[in-house]
């Protein structure tokens, strides 16, 4: 794809108009009711100190991560600084680097001896913690996303925050700097005379007055038919997955009754290896004939990517198995498979089957369970990213399925990319269809838990960093909500078509299965 990148995944601009009022949402009642006497209030009237953090690797991406290697975040940065510049001439700003908790503990150490009215903080990779050393400050902490290169550690770390009333830690999830500001301006709460905690009301009340809400979710006609709960019982326990982790291989337990038997890297390889050349180049050929894009992938990784596919059907048949999940980045990296598993992933799941992401067993074991359900639907397992600039939450991975509807359904256009994190081999971006209901879920083996949303698929987002398909839902309910569950469940969700709630419902009450919504 050429799309230009946005120059950050926070700047996006509006797709509506801002109210900029005196951060009249900041100061509605939490940061009216907050408000000291006008002699504290005139003692804080002068000009504020913030420190902003950027929490990053380098300033350009030394390796594969979100958003991808050789991403240049000193672009971005510079705007962001320059943006709140503009906006706040009463805010003095501090840009600050950070890779991690030690330096933002030597970031403190410094504060100590100057003045610093408070912090904002932007995850802009997914892992770094930052944030959590920089709020025991106990002084006001914006967090904001950094889109599409961050999210996964600001949608975990923000549900921690959540779930302990953290209370001086508001945050900001939006594409559209306009909401950024509107946070920020919510510092004048503190400078006014309230407290922390009045700080964080203030950034609620500003992020929910801006958020759009969902709309007429009418979705387009779609002919669903499931399994009885007695059927889906049984079909979980006659599947098997094929856990490819690491070297070690043997019985791998169970999870929700799935059988699991872990296959070591070396057989998968070998089995790569020892694929038929001329079954390869017939199945590289079909995918030449049928994507709608290739672009910077090869003839020979296309033939070395079907290759894997054919070895991946290797190990399945050999086991008895209907699915499989790979440690693909670890092996990739590590030299123990040589070709990225994507292809192969997504034209197992065309075929009914399951081939999944990084040896993720919970959402595998959510595919085998809902293609069953479903009579052969494919689910997308994605790490989602959530923009209340839109009302969207966005799940994003470079594996999809372009049959949503099953082997026998429509089939969408899809385009043949790089995998998106090292801009190597070869990965998938299914244009998915528009207008229908959505079903996103996962199992928790230990609790007995099977956590669920909807919504109404709205957008496939070009943007060229992080994973390649990128489809944008319209959550069901109270997108506020969504941001609490990633600290207990994890980065990982699989999304199916159609509408599955009564019988997710049916089936967990058959199964003994608690349903946790999450929005």
């Amino acid at each position: 794809m050429k799309t230009v990148p946005k120059l950050s995944g926070c700047m996006g601009m509006s797709r509506r108009g801002f109210l900029a009022t005196g951060c009249a949402a900041c100061l509605g009642a939490a940061g009216c009711a907050s408000m000291k006497s006008e002699h504290k209030a005139a003692k804080n009237a002068g000009k504020m100190r913030i420190r902003t953090i950027y929490s990053l690797h380098a300033e350009v991406q030394p390796g594969p991560d979100w958003p991808n290697v050789g991403f240049d975040f000193r672009p971005p940065m510079e705007r962001i600084n320059s943006e709140l510049a503009s906006a706040f001439p009463n805010f003095e700003f501090v840009p600050t680097l950070s890779t991690g908790p030690e330096q933002a503990q030597k970031i403190l150490e410094e504060d100590a001896s100057g003045k610093i009215d408070g912090y904002i903080v932007y995850q802009m990779n997914c892992w770094n913690q930052v944030v959590q050393t920089i709020a025991t400050s106990g002084k006001p902490v914006l967090y904001a996303d950094f889109q599409y290169a961050g999210s996964g550690g600001f949608l975990v770390y923000t549900a921690g925050f959540l779930r302990n009333n953290a209370p001086n830690v508001g945050f900001v999830a939006s594409s559209d700097m306009k909401d950024q500001i509107a946070a920020v301006r919510c510092f004048d709460v503190v400078r006014k005379g309230g407290s922390p905690a009045d700080f964080v009301a203030a950034t609620a009340q500003a992020r929910v007055k801006s958020t759009p809400g969902s709309g007429r979710l009418a979705c387009k006609s779609d002919s669903l038919a499931v399994l009885s709960p007695t059927e889906c019982l049984a079909r979980m326990k006659a599947s098997r997955i094929l856990a490819v982790r690491d070297q070690e291989a043997g019985d791998g337990g169970e999870f929700m009754g799935i059988p699991i038997t872990r296959v070591a890297f070396a057989e998968l390889n070998d089995a790569w290896a020892n694929a038929d050349k001329d079954e390869a180049r017939a199945v590289a050929d079909r995918w030449e004939k049928n994507a709608a894009v290739i672009e910077d992938v090869s003839r020979e990784t296309l033939e070395t990517s079907a290759a894997m596919y054919l070895g991946q059907k290797a190990v399945l048949n050999k086991y008895g198995a209907n699915a499989i999940t790979i440690n693909c980045l670890g092996g990739f990296y590590g030299g123990h498979i040589h070709a990225y598993p994507c292809l192969g992933f997504h034209e197992l799941c065309n075929e009914g089957l399951i081939g999944a992401c990084e040896c993720d067993v919970a959402s595998t074991a959510t595919m085998v369970t809902f293609t069953a359900l479903s009579q052969g639907r494919p689910g997308y397992i994605s790490d989602p990213v959530i923009d209340t600039a839109k009302g969207e939450i966005i799940y994003a991975h470079c594996v999809a399925s372009n049959r949503p509807f099953g082997p026998q359904g429509l089939v969408n256009p899809y385009e043949i990319l790089t995998h998106s994190e090292d801009r190597q081999g070869a990965s998938v971006r299914s244009v998915f269809p528009l207008g229908y209901m959505t079903t996103t879920l996962e199992l928790s083996s230990d609790r007995k838990e099977v956590l669920f949303h909807q919504g109404k698929a709205v957008e496939n987002d070009p943007d060229d960093r992080a994973c390649r398909t990128k489809l944008g839902v319209k959550p069901v309910g109270d997108i506020e909500k969504l941001f609490t569950m990633w600290d207990k469940w994890g980065w990982h969700r699989v999304t199916f078509y159609g509408d599955l709630r009564e019988p997710v419902f049916a089936l967990a009450d058959a199964a003994g299965w608690k349903v946790v919504e999450e929005a």
